[in-house]
């Protein structure tokens, strides 16, 4: 969430400028950007991440609730409740710029509301069901991209010409400009669901090292698979191969084991507390930056630090401005958890 809130500053942007090109620091800008099709850069793994780390709250947060006294269809009613809201969240972002309605599911909460719901509806069956349930969907998505016998869009990994944007005209009689597809909440459910069976796993009574280890084995395995799948299926982001979600299932597993050695076996939590300060509020600050208040935050700020920083040139200038709006998003989401205050659904 930290590194997403980052983006809407235009830091990366400023990280690809021509100036640093053929640069260690244009090298690492690039990774901050979406791979244009076929292939993987660090930030497609940003949207797995935040499908699998709510998949890892869901039971925690569950059991939290049951042990409050609260029944189960209560705990249904509220799921529910909670992914229509964060539907109804999720278009209202997309009817912003244009200025009229508009149905999509390509941004991270219209897709998270048919993630969290059908992990949430199987978090109780058996691993053996969950991952069947994943598997499913991956070789549904497979299917139908390969199969589609619409002319037009019978091409499944041809952008604009696949099975994922034959259901985005029928859904809002329009395309992405990113060749992103809707359908994508369908294969990334893997990741939510994946997530809650870490999650599970985590609560579980066995040793620490056990914990760890077994996610990271999970993770390298996923890995090991996903590159495998490349021969068949390419890895794209853009329309969530198969390839894709169960590579990208495995940096997550291994992130995870990672977070949890670090934080919870090592106890470097004073560490980690700046990174939370943004995830207490995830919410709040992703429906701030998404609907223009970073750049407010920028205009504010602009005529400080161009001010100060005149004399590196313009594009350090520019830096030192989208640095500053991070920060000043960062001590919002700091403010309001020093009066904790909390903004969920």
């Amino acid at each position: 969430m930290f590194l997403l809130i980052g983006e809407s500053t235009q830091i990366y942007a400023h990280l690809v400028d021509p100036a640093f090109q053929g640069t260690l620091v244009g090298a690492i800008g690039a990774q901050f950007h979406h791979h244009p099709w076929n292939g993987l850069r660090f930030w497609d793994l940003i949207l797995p991440f935040f499908m699998f780390i709510v998949g890892v709250a869901l039971p925690f947060s569950t059991a939290k609730r049951e042990a409050r006294g609260e029944s189960r269809s209560r705990i249904f009613r509220h799921a529910v409740l909670r992914a229509a809201v964060l539907l109804l969240l999720g278009w209202a972002l997309y009817c912003i710029e244009p200025g009229r309605i508009t149905f999509r599911f390509q941004n991270v909460l219209a897709q998270l509301s048919v993630t969290y719901l059908l992990a949430f509806l199987f978090m109780r069956k058996s691993f053996r069901t969950q991952m069947l349930f994943t598997l499913g969907l991956l070789v549904l998505t497979e299917l139908l991209y390969r199969l589609f016998p619409v002319p037009g869009f019978n091409q499944p990994f041809v952008p604009d010409h696949n099975f994922g944007a034959w259901v985005d005209m029928k859904i809002s009689g329009e395309l992405s400009a990113g060749h992103w597809v809707s359908f994508n909440a369908i294969p990334t459910t893997a990741h939510t669901v994946w997530g809650v069976l870490a999650g599970l796993w985590l609560m579980s009574a066995r040793p620490a090292r056990r914990k760890t280890a077994g996610l990271a084995l999970a993770g390298l395995a996923g890995l090991a698979v996903g590159y495998a799948l490349t021969s068949f299926s390419p890895i794209i982001k853009r329309i969530s191969t198969s390839s894709f979600v169960v590579t990208t299932g495995g940096y997550c597993l291994l992130v995870l084991a990672l977070s949890y050695w670090l934080i919870d076996v090592r106890r470097w939590r004073k560490a980690a507390r700046f990174f939370v300060i943004v995830g207490m509020n995830a919410l709040f600050i992703y429906l701030l930056q998404e609907s223009g208040g970073t750049a407010w935050l920028t205009k504010l700020v602009r005529p400080f630090t161009e001010a100060l920083f005149a004399w590196t040139g313009g594009l350090g200038a520019k830096i030192a401005t989208s640095l500053a709006a991070w920060g000043l998003l960062w001590s919002l989401c700091y403010g309001l958890a020093k009066r904790k205050i909390f903004i969920k659904i």
